[in-house]
């Protein structure tokens, strides 16, 4: 169990190292553990964390290539642009980055199809963030009013199917080449979402984000998206390199 102490701790020993930190150091290797069974994550903390403050946190769902048991792969795209020295001072945050398992999905659902319907039940890796999220939101100094969920591909999937679940949760998400149900936007209408694809893309149809759109706009919601010409798959890199990204997710908080 990962306590606010160590926490401070952590911090303290990596302020040598904030400015051109190493990712591998930077994010802080842990492993949830809940009814017997297991989700193994990276945790970046605040540079410096000051007493009575409290800080937003990030959820980052990694693609389907990233998936094992090493604990590591998860940090290869995206996980670095939190690093800058810009935006660790701007935006002192947490960072959680959860593994999926090799034979898992964070949403169980078939990613080259035209739609989906959302499975009654969240994936067993999905149970274990949820449930990972509710102990780190009671034992950090976190803001509860500035969660916020972004993932890359598979974990495009799994930010929007981690909003549909819990909609009054997330302050905003960012899904970069995913996919919801789009039955279920009226559900989600009110949560800031800004979505990017490449139009270019041949393994997640492009449609798959802007139908998504769509069904928001026309359940009254105002998305953002980010469809990059020309771009193929790889949608991860452009958008999590863009400063404005950063500065609207951060921008955004949920309502009392």
């Amino acid at each position: 169990m990962l306590r606010f102490s160590s926490l401070i701790a952590c911090s303290v020993l990596a302020t040598g190292i904030v400015w051109g930190e190493d990712v591998r150091t930077a994010y802080q290797p842990h492993v949830f553990e809940s009814e017997g069974k297991s989700l193994p994550y990276r945790l970046l903390a605040p540079a410096r964390i000051e007493a009575g403050k409290t800080y937003p946190l990030v959820v980052f769902f990694h693609g389907a290539g990233e998936r094992g048991a090493d604990n590591e792969k998860q940090l290869v795209h995206g996980a670095k642009e939190f690093l800058t020295p810009e935006r660790r001072e701007k935006y002192p945050c947490f960072v959680l980055v959860p593994q999926c398992p090799n034979d898992k999905r964070w949403v169980e659902v078939d990613w080259g199809g035209l739609e989906h319907r959302m499975p009654e039940e969240p994936s067993e890796p999905m149970q274990l963030t949820f449930a990972l999220l509710d102990r780190l939101v009671k034992e950090l100094p976190v803001d509860a009013r500035r969660i916020y969920v972004t993932g890359l591909s598979m974990g495009g999937f799994g930010t929007w199917d981690a909003i549909q679940r819990r909609p009054e949760f997330f302050a905003a998400a960012v899904p970069v080449c995913g996919g919801g149900d789009e039955r279920l936007a009226e559900k989600i209408a009110h949560v800031p979402v800004w979505a990017a694809h490449g139009d270019q893309d041949t393994a997640v149809k492009p449609s798959r984000t802007t139908n998504m759109i769509a069904a928001l706009e026309k359940s009254g919601g105002k998305p953002k998206l980010s469809m990059y010409a020309g771009v193929g798959h790889n949608s991860w890199s452009q958008t999590y390199a863009s400063q404005e990204f950063f500065t609207w997710m951060f921008a955004q908080t949920r309502p009392e």
